[in-house]
């Protein structure tokens, strides 16, 4: 049995554990591939501290083995006629193990933010999905848009 839970600070070893894993995989990494200390301070101090939600997907029949993750950061700008809140949130860091995907286990972390996301007042919610995700999110709605430019820093 799968149980999908909303993270809190206590969960920060196993989010980090999976993140990592996910990071690795999504890139095409090593297994024991490091990363620099920069990265993995950053990210543990936004989970820690940032304005977002996790859910974690743990495997019950396997000593609650972490097997996913997804991770919804939230963002407030000016607000305009079509996003009168200025809320809006960025749904990252999607994640289900090889071993265990096909089950619906990411669809059902994805559903949880979304729903959170509208319960907060947000207005829109963006992604950058990879080729293996992108089904997922156009059966939940998400449709494709033109990327706007960016200057790097």
């Amino acid at each position: 049995m799968t149980e999908i839970y909303k993270t809190t600070n206590a969960d920060i070893e196993e989010l980090m554990s999976v993140r990592l894993e996910m990071l690795r995989v999504v890139n095409g990494m090593a297994q024991d591939a490091p990363f620099s200390e920069e990265l993995v301070y950053c990210s543990r101090e936004y989970f820690l501290h940032g304005d977002q939600t996790t859910v974690l997907a743990k495997d019950g029949d396997n000593a609650g083995k972490v097997i996913g993750c997804a991770s919804i950061s939230y963002i407030t700008l000016m607000p305009t006629f079509s996003h009168p809140t200025g809320k809006r949130a960025h749904l990252m860091n999607v994640y289900t193990n090889e071993a265990y995907r096909g089950q619906g286990i990411a669809r059902r972390m994805v559903t949880i933010l979304i729903d959170e996301a509208r319960e907060k007042g947000c207005t829109e919610i963006s992604l950058d999905a990879t080729d293996c995700g992108r089904p997922l999110y156009e059966k939940l709605g998400f449709t494709a848009n033109a990327e706007g430019m960016i200057l790097p820093l």
